[in-house]
């Protein structure tokens, strides 16, 4: 496993990951349907995260139909809003106690992760007010307008400090939760 200069997880947290290293989740015989949806899931919101950011690069460059980009925006951001959290309640309420349960060296990795959760929360109220901001300038002058311009710059900011932030947290939940499966099973999960 080759060290990341950006991980959170420290060395104490990840003996699971050293046992089970990325590498080789893919061939693992406890790889079964929990883990398989886990790391979808995280892919999923990865691609939506990256066609978002795409899609609004491209507007704000003035590289794709305004009037199309208008009325998707708010549906893509809606479903993974939405869909995230919908993960996270899962994982906060179900999942992450579990684990605790099952690992207790692994719980300050998982105190980490709630905190994700909640920082995520408030970006996720973040984005949506800038979303919301954009949305009324957008109805105010159109989606061509220099405030509605404005606005979507100031979206693409706020959404980019939230991918960043998911991204690291998805990353490091993998790291915690695919070895801590693959090491138990998902019967006890």
């Amino acid at each position: 496993m080759t060290p990341d200069p950006h991980r959170r997880l420290s060395d104490d947290l990840l003996p699971l990951l050293r046992a089970h290293p990325r590498e080789s989740w893919p061939a693992h015989p406890n790889l079964g349907e929990l883990s398989r949806f886990w790391l979808a899931r995280h892919d999923w919101f990865r691609r939506a995260d990256a066609e978002i950011a795409a899609a609004t690069a491209a507007a704000i460059e003035r590289r794709i139909d305004p009037q199309r980009f208008a009325p998707w925006l708010p549906q893509a951001m809606s479903r993974f809003l939405g869909d995230l959290e919908g993960h996270h309640h899962v994982e906060d309420h179900h999942y992450f106690p579990a684990f605790r349960e099952a690992e207790a060296r692994l719980a300050r990795g998982f105190d980490l992760l709630d905190g994700d959760h909640e920082a995520l929360h408030r970006a996720i109220g973040e984005i949506a007010e800038a979303t919301n901001a954009w949305l009324a300038a957008v109805r105010k002058g159109g989606p061509e307008d220099a405030a509605a311009m404005a606005a979507l710059s100031r979206f693409a900011d706020v959404r980019g400090r939230l991918g960043a932030g998911l991204l690291q947290h998805l990353d490091d939940e993998e790291d915690l939760v695919i070895p801590l499966i693959l090491e138990r099973g998902e019967d006890g999960f």
